[in-house]
């Protein structure tokens, strides 16, 4: 069996790819690597291609076909909430262009299999003890209703019975599974941290009067390695649905730990593992940010099997390792 991850040489795709290497799957990376970077994925076949350019469907089934793909896991597309924003028309096109080609090359090739990568955004602003997916999705930027959107699409293509798909909505990814692949998206709290220590900033808390224990805006953080391992269940239990002729199986499920860490908790995390005093300064809180997104981990485990191994510790200890090995 083949699978073909798209955005395979960005941060969390190039984790996928490697514990799909380590597993021995052959693998095959699809990236324009406008924000991927090829050394994540050495030693693995990479076809540079834009998903959301006009001749994308056409070149992305001679791929499928070429080399008898079995399985797809589709990470590429755009995630920057502000961006998204000031560029909707764009995100769309993007996000929804690019999954668009990529179900249009899957149907034509007879490939039926498709992991998603989705997001705890399509929640919208909700607060309570945990997330679960039984929940109303109420998204409130462009790039979170582009992913309500792609869950809908994969919903009508599975119910017309061309395709097999699940969507992962992921909560706050976080960590590295070695020095390469560490994340340098400083949109993210961790690495936004390391940057403002680097430049001899203090880190900032956006908002310290929540209705929480500390003041601070609570999220579940799961270590990327976990994250990734939880796509390969995912592929295997889509496996065993399409082989088994299996229905009614969830196709929206959250990858978290269930539970919960506050800003300070991870400040205080990354003082401890970084020896830096500095202080944080409060400044005002951010539009549409919730007290608390907790995963409801309840699906995860019945329906893949995963459960989160890791904990904040190892994931500021080597996010701080790979930051430093830039």
């Amino acid at each position: 069996m083949t699978v073909l991850v798209t955005g395979g040489a960005g941060y969390i795709g190039g984790h996928v790819v490697a514990e799909l290497v380590a597993r021995g799957e052959d693998v095959v990376v699809v990236d324009d690597l406008s924000t991927g970077n090829a050394e994540r994925v050495a030693g693995t076949t990479l076809v540079e291609l834009d998903l959301a350019s006009d001749g994308a469907p056409d070149a992305l089934e001679r791929v499928l076909r070429q080399r008898g793909v079995t399985d797809v896991i589709h990470f590429a597309g755009r995630k920057q909430v502000g961006e998204s924003a000031e560029r909707p028309v764009w995100y769309w096109a993007q996000n929804v262009g690019s999954l668009l080609a990529v179900l249009t090359a899957m149907e034509n090739a007879g490939c039926r299999r498709i992991v998603f990568s989705s997001s705890a955004s399509v929640y919208g602003e909700v607060d309570g003890d945990v997330l679960a997916e039984s929940l109303p999705l109420a998204p409130v930027s462009p790039y979170a209703r582009t992913k309500r959107a792609g869950e809908e699409i994969l919903d009508d293509a599975a119910a017309a019975g061309t395709v097999t798909p699940v969507s992962l909505r992921y909560f706050n990814a976080a960590g590295a599974g070695s020095d390469l692949l560490g994340d340098t998206f400083v949109q993210n709290l961790i690495p936004m941290v390391f940057e403002r220590l680097d430049a001899g900033s203090r880190p900032r808390i956006f908002g310290d009067d929540y209705p929480t224990d500390d003041g601070t805006c609570v999220r579940d953080y799961v270590h990327v390695v976990d994250l990734a391992r939880a796509h390969l269940l995912a592929v295997d239990h889509l496996r065993l649905v399409d082989e088994a002729g299996i229905v009614g199986t969830p196709r929206a499920i959250n990858v978290g730990t269930g539970r919960g860490s506050s800003v300070k908790e991870v400040l205080d995390e990354v003082r401890a593992v970084t020896g830096d005093e500095t202080a944080p300064v409060v400044v005002d809180r951010r539009p549409g940010d919730p007290a608390r997104s907790v995963a409801d981990v309840t699906l995860a485990r019945n329906v893949l099997g995963f459960t989160a191994e890791l904990g904040l510790h190892e994931m500021v200890e080597s996010a701080w390792r790979a930051w430093r090995a830039r």
